[in-house]
């Protein structure tokens, strides 16, 4: 064995937890040979581990973390990797982990390396789960014997001293060779990995690894998964401002007056007359009550993708939106804020007519509207009641019912489009009649007078293209009017004019 010159003269203690325990002279010197420096490193490992006097060593790195893993209760003699995760739970885990969606650049950069030089590319979660691994078939084979394998756990105080979870315990890259593993069956391989953190939260999200047989250690691979893990983090931090830039063009009209608008996690991503803000909030304050360092307080109000800080004591009102698109819809639901929300019929139906009647509507005129005549306003206040549990004070309001902030709805663009002659935008948007299933008087009306007013439109317009896009709609397809006039427009020699008289056949048969 050889002693590195520069490790101190006096022997050196090593207490190893669980009654192993050495006396060494300085750390093992490497000597780039794979094979050689494998000899020499089980010479190590089974001197310290037995507790006999050796010369050198393992790396100071490599004693802590045995020191960690043997504390744990990690046996190096028989030990293997617990199985976690089963397939079903692995893919959907994969289909949520940020990881996720940077793999095809990691398997750029990786895998075609791994294949030529008989390793592996592995990536793991922050807890050391294998989330995937890809690499030469034998290879891969080789590892399934020895568990090294998707849905295995390879943290430190699962199986011992080994890049991934070496990497995940210290927050930095490191590079393990052979007897370097404490448990000996992985004695045959070597691996290098670097942690991953999330730009956002600024925590390690998992580990990008490169392993493969003893022999095929290189002095480049620690540089090279390194160099793969910042790659990652770049476009992880890529993807978050590209997040940030849509909640920011969402929001930006809601932050008005003194506030923040903060990411998911509580990053602040824009401020308004608040002044100095720390970096990030407290998201998870109780009743979302915000003590900032400098004593002020604040609210944190959630939104689709992220919250909205106001200040306590100062005016800060954030618009709600609300987009209504009932066009042709079976199922309808409502869009608040960029959260979509599932509406009953029936909740469809009084959205539809308070967006029609922007003023409000009492309990009364709204049973009318919804029941006719034997509509009863107590029926009418019992859905207005869960209505408002489902979409809030802000959008619902009473006195009369009336709704709140700002609405954005298909069936009342159409009109609009109509009255401002843009008759090819009205086509474009109208999607089929006005919550088609509903029977609710008010809305019944609207629906008509919607397809009168679109119909009407067309006819008086006698424009073929106008006319063959409204006959390719449900509303349309049968209407013999829109059709005849269709025919007298279409020449001869345009196919769709016998696509129309063979309509009008069957219509008139």
């Amino acid at each position: 064995m050889k002693v590195d010159p520069n490790a101190r003269e006096a022997d050196v203690a090593v207490t190893l937890q669980c009654g192993f325990y050495a006396r060494i002279i300085g750390e093992v010197n490497l000597r780039g040979d794979p094979a050689a420096d494998a000899v020499l490193l089980g010479r190590v490992h089974d001197a310290v581990l037995a507790g006999e006097r050796c010369p050198v060593g393992p790396r100071t790195l490599i004693s802590d973390s045995w020191r960690r893993s043997l504390a744990a209760h990690v046996d190096p003699d028989h030990d293997e990797p617990p199985v976690v995760y089963d397939h079903d739970t692995l893919e959907a885990i994969r289909s949520t982990h940020p990881l996720g969606e940077v793999l095809s650049l990691l398997r750029a950069i990786l895998v075609s390396i791994a294949d030529e030089a008989e390793h592996m590319m592995i990536v793991t979660d922050a807890d050391g789960h294998i989330l995937w691994r890809e690499g030469k078939a034998d290879v891969c084979l080789r590892a399934d014997r020895v568990l090294l394998t998707e849905g295995t756990k390879w943290s430190e105080s699962a199986i011992g001293t080994n890049a991934m979870g070496t990497a995940l315990a210290l927050g930095r890259p490191v590079q393990i060779h052979s007897a370097e593993h404490l448990v000996r069956t992985y004695h045959a391989w070597t691996c290098a990995a670097a942690p991953v953190a999330d730009p956002d939260s600024g925590s390690v999200v998992g580990a990008i690894d490169v392993t493969g047989p003893q022999h095929t250690r290189h002095p480049a691979t620690l540089a090279l998964v390194t160099a793969a893990a910042q790659l990652a983090q770049g476009q992880l931090w890529a993807r978050m401002t590209a997040r940030d830039e849509l909640l920011l063009r969402h929001n930006i009209a809601h932050l008005r007056g003194p506030g923040a608008l903060l990411s998911a996690s509580g990053r602040v991503i824009a401020t308004e007359s608040c002044g100095r803000l720390p970096p990030r909030v407290d998201i998870t304050a109780p009743d979302r009550l915000v003590i900032l360092p400098d004593g002020r307080e604040a609210t944190v109000e959630p939104l689709a993708a992220g919250f909205l800080l106001r200040m306590a004591g100062r005016q800060c009102t954030r618009t709600p939106t609300l987009s209504l698109a009932f066009l042709g819809a079976t199922h309808p639901v409502a869009v608040l804020d960029g959260r979509t929300l599932p509406l009953s019929l029936r909740h469809a139906e009084i959205l539809a007519l308070l967006s029609l009647h922007r003023q409000g509507m009492s309990a009364e005129a709204l049973a009318i509207a919804l029941y006719g005549e034997a509509g009863n306003p107590v029926t009418a206040r019992a859905e207005m009641h869960r209505l408002r549990a489902q979409l809030g004070d802000r959008v619902i309001r009473t006195r009369p019912y009336r709704l709140g902030g700002d609405v954005d709805a298909d069936f009342l663009a159409v009109p609009r489009l109509l009255q401002a002659g843009r008759l090819a935008e009205a086509l474009a948007a109208w999607r089929g009649p006005l919550l088609p299933r509903s029977d609710a008087l008010g809305v019944r009306e609207e629906r008509d007078d919607l397809i009168v007013a679109l119909r009407d439109a067309v006819l008086h317009r006698r424009d073929a293209a106008a006319l063959w896009s409204f006959a390719q709609t449900e509303t349309g397809a049968d209407d013999i009017d829109v059709l005849e006039t269709l025919a007298t427009l279409l020449p001869p020699t345009d196919t769709r004019r016998s696509v129309v008289l063979a309509r009008i056949r069957r219509g008139l048969a």
